[in-house]
């Protein structure tokens, strides 16, 4: 059954009593629950979760980093995910069987992820391997599906981050000639930029299309990025970066690596959602800084530091739409739904699907 099917299960829709009640009860009642269940509930909360939802957090993090220290609470038996479906995806893989992982909103994708396919990539595959012979490693990030870690792993490459892509790009070429960087062309062009490895060296795969987007002789290409992007870093422009270099002259501008290329190029620094906090968590008082990531973590480094002056690169920006999709009346509906014995919004990943992306997973945690 797809995802889709899945949603559009009348179980899977939030219950109308939740949609009238007052934020006040509704925030009482999750404190009563977590009260109620202590140790055996844990919620891990992604950085780009709205405020109202991360105040209940028991760990604040990236994906990865939740999916461990949700694997290492072994006490916790519910564990009620507030992030993307991905994420509790790898929640539950590294988790025991004991452990049941929730995501409060089946409706919580990633568009990213979803831009890559296990059929769309199957098929690439055997595309490249027609022309490319048995010259290539597959990365993948990991905002990507179960199914494409699964792939990924059982042809001998890993899983990267946003804070180890480098390394692990690194770690690719030293076992082949090539990479296939899913599913993110942005994370893999800037890694591999920045690695020595030349912008015409680099092809893309259009899964849509079926075929590759080169010029050249094929003996030259080095990365294959995968034709994905992140909806929200992709809004972020030059012209942006024009009109705060024009506007404010002093203003440091850090950017995620989700980004293109161009804006990249043009910020003063870039890295992973870690390295943003923490770049601005050690700046000092009084610095300017337009940083270019989700907007919901934007504001709340505003409002954590009122001694720095902090704007988001793309003033328009809206926050993760599917992200987004977490509120109060989902995050209480499955506790709830925990409290009165049922099962609601449960992700599961069969065993084979987890057993080959724990082989993706382990290459790039064991290096």
């Amino acid at each position: 059954m797809s995802i889709m099917e899945i949603i559009k299960q009348s179980s899977f829709t939030l219950p109308e009593k939740y949609r009238e009640m007052e934020t006040k009860e509704m925030e009482e009642r999750i404190r009563e629950i977590k009260h109620q269940l202590g140790e055996a509930l844990f919620i891990p909360g992604h950085h780009y979760q709205r405020d109202e939802v991360v105040q209940f957090a028991d760990a604040i993090g990236d994906s990865l980093q939740l999916a461990q220290i949700s694997a290492k609470n072994k006490r916790a038996k519910h564990i009620v995910f507030c992030g993307v479906h991905f994420m509790a995806e790898t929640a539950d893989i590294l988790t025991t069987k004991e452990q049941t992982v929730i995501l409060p909103d089946m409706r919580a994708g990633c568009s990213m992820a979803d831009m890559a396919d296990i059929y769309q990539t199957e098929t690439a595959w055997k595309e490249l391997q027609a022309l490319f012979g048995d010259t290539m490693l597959p990365l993948t990030y990991v905002n990507s599906t179960a199914a494409i870690k699964a792939f990924v792993g059982r042809n001998g490459g890993a899983t990267v981050t946003s804070s180890n892509a480098h390394a692990m790009v690194k770690w690719a070429f030293e076992q082949k000639e090539r990479i296939l960087f899913l599913p993110d062309q942005h994370l893999g062009r800037n890694t591999a930029f920045d690695l020595g490895v030349e912008l015409d060296e680099m092809a893309v795969w259009n899964p849509i299309s079926n075929e590759l987007e080169y010029e050249g002789s094929l003996s030259r290409v080095k990365v294959i990025l995968w034709k994905g992007h992140c909806s929200v870093h992709e809004n972020f422009t030059v012209k942006n970066i024009e009109y705060v270099r024009s506007t404010y002259p002093d203003m440091k501008i850090i950017v995620h690596p989700e980004c293109t290329r161009e804006v990249v190029g043009l910020s003063d620094d870039n890295g992973s959602t870690k390295y943003i906090i923490e770049a601005i968590e050690g700046a000092e008082p009084g610095t300017a800084w337009a940083i270019g990531t989700e907007m919901n973590l934007v504001n709340r480094l505003i409002q954590q530091h009122p001694d720095k002056q902090i704007i988001s690169l793309n003033p328009n920006m809206c926050p993760c739409l599917t992200m987004n999709r977490i509120d109060l009346p989902h995050l209480l509906w499955s506790l709830d739904t925990i409290v009165e014995g049922g099962e609601g919004n449960i992700i599961k990943v069969d065993e084979q699907t987890a057993r080959e992306a724990v082989l993706a997973l382990e290459r790039m945690l064991n290096r």
